[in-house]
């Protein structure tokens, strides 16, 4: 390889614009991504804690090791930029990780099956080998479910890079985000069919028997993955070969430029990445440390019912399809990402003074209110944010710095949740008023966000295209000359 051919291989060839229509078609991924969260999140959360006595910790731990593998985003991305799969750099890993993660989700409930059973026959949840071996055996598929959703949403996401151009990307980002929001309330909704199918058998909720929870458990577990592949192979069918910016010879020209190491010295020159890496991880812990909390705040201090602390969720969701939508169309074209993204931050803040404010009223309405304005402001600031993230992509390393990215956020979230949590307890140690131990949760996501936003302040993205085009060059003359 020449220097020639190096910055050859940063034309852009022109393709033609990407249609609303596409667009939609794109987000069906997402959509499919929505359906399988309510799957694992909630209702097996739901069936292993409350239908079959699996201790909440256990359970939760068995959840989240699909995050802990997340740091394989990074692996996945360089892969989809390096190493095609039957010509095609993108499409067929989305394709393979459906249908790595479908496979892994039904196996995942028949092993919840086999472990429920050895706790009803135990008489209630106690530690040997059955439960040790079978909670082992769940962790480990979950954890191949984590992998396919780092093999498929990856390159998904640097596919998007691939295929818009920068002034272009807050409409899609809009769209196919908002589709993800769609896909978890289409799972919410199905779920709740599906309980309420297992209610009208006349059994009270927490004491079902297996035979009368497994059948529609199992079906919606074996159709829904189905589902998701054929959303994956229509969302991606003919895209990359008609709207990737990059000719097939230049696409094959990755496969002898870029290998892991060399993306990772790339990755890691621009002081730009780092930057953005700590502002990103600030932004998920600040929007996602109230995950675990909300909901029992709903009910230890609103004295509301499950349902209503459900229902809580729908007002979040609803905000954020409206902030997705706002953002992508207006926001963002009328400030531009990097001050939408301040705002939306600035937004969010207040918010959780909101929150906090309507625990002293003790009104469900007023709880309600200040949740769908926080989904509102959540929703301008992840937009905002998705947006600096994909223009902080260098497009020749489009999957490993989108991989680098997913780590980030993936990795962020799970620690947020584990923290909100200590804080709350924390809280709850010192203070003997349950208000104030929730708002304390609260009052830190504020901080989070200022700290964000003073982070933010540093970030720079015509900086960061100067130094990983500097960096890109750097890495092949090394390696020419070594």
């Amino acid at each position: 390889m020449t220097l020639e051919n190096v910055s050859k291989s940063h034309i852009i060839y022109p393709r033609r614009p990407i249609g609303m229509l596409t667009i939609f078609r794109l987000g069906l991924f997402n959509l499919g991504l929505g359906l399988m969260a309510v799957l694992t999140l909630a209702v097996l959360n739901r069936v292993m804690i409350s239908e079959l006595g699996i201790p909440a910790t256990i359970t939760g731990g068995i959840l989240a090791t699909s995050l802990f593998v997340s740091p394989a985003r990074v692996w996945f991305g360089q892969l989809s930029d390096s190493k095609p799969i039957l010509g095609k750099h993108r499409t067929n890993y989305v394709r393979l990780g459906t249908v790595i993660l479908g496979l892994a989700v039904f196996l995942a409930v028949q092993i919840v099956w086999q472990l429920g059973a050895v706790v009803e026959a135990n008489g209630g949840w106690q530690w040997n080998s059955q439960t040790i071996g079978w909670s082992a055996l769940l962790s480990l598929i979950m954890a191949i479910y984590g992998l396919g959703v780092s093999c498929s949403s990856t390159p998904f996401t640097a596919l998007l890079v691939d295929i818009t151009e920068e002034s272009r990307r807050s409409k899609l980002i809009a769209i196919v985000w908002s589709m993800l929001m769609v896909g978890i309330v289409i799972g919410g909704v199905t779920g709740s069919i599906v309980f309420k199918k297992i209610e009208a058998a006349g059994v009270a909720a927490g004491n079902i028997p297996l035979e009368i929870l497994q059948p529609p458990i199992n079906s919606v577990f074996s159709f829904v993955p189905f589902l998701v592949l054929a959303l994956a192979l229509i969302a991606t069918w003919g895209i990359e070969k008609k709207y990737s910016r990059f000719s097939s010879s230049i696409q094959s020209d990755r496969d002898d430029s870029i290998s892991l190491s060399r993306a990772l010295r790339i990755l890691t020159t621009s002081r730009q990445t780092g930057i953005f890496f700590a502002f990103l991880s600030l932004l998920t812990i600040g929007l996602f440390m109230q995950e675990a909390v909300l909901e029992p705040y709903g009910g230890e201090v609103f004295g509301m019912s499950i349902g209503e602390t459900t229902k809580l969720n729908s007002f979040w969701g609803m905000g954020i399809l409206l902030g997705y939508s706002v953002t992508g169309f207006l926001i963002i074209p009328a400030l531009g990402k990097k001050l939408t993204t301040k705002i939306g931050c600035i937004l969010v803040a207040l918010s959780f003074s909101l929150i906090i404010t309507a625990g002293f009223t003790q009104q469900p309405k007023m709880l309600q209110l200040a949740v769908l304005l926080f989904g509102i402001t959540a929703g301008i600031t992840t937009v905002g944010g998705i947006s600096l993230m994909l223009d902080l992509t260098a497009a020749k390393t489009a999957g490993t710095f989108i991989g680098a990215w997913g780590l980030a956020q993936a990795m962020s979230r799970g620690l947020a949740t584990f923290i909100g949590g200590v804080i709350l307890d924390i809280g709850k140690g010192i203070f003997d008023v349950p208000l104030i131990s929730y708002s304390l949760v609260f009052a830190i996501q504020a901080v989070v966000m200022v700290l964000a936003i003073v982070i933010l302040e540093r970030v720079n993205v015509q900086e960061f295209k100067d130094n990983t085009s500097k960096a890109l060059s750097t890495v092949m003359e090394g390696d020419l000359d070594g």
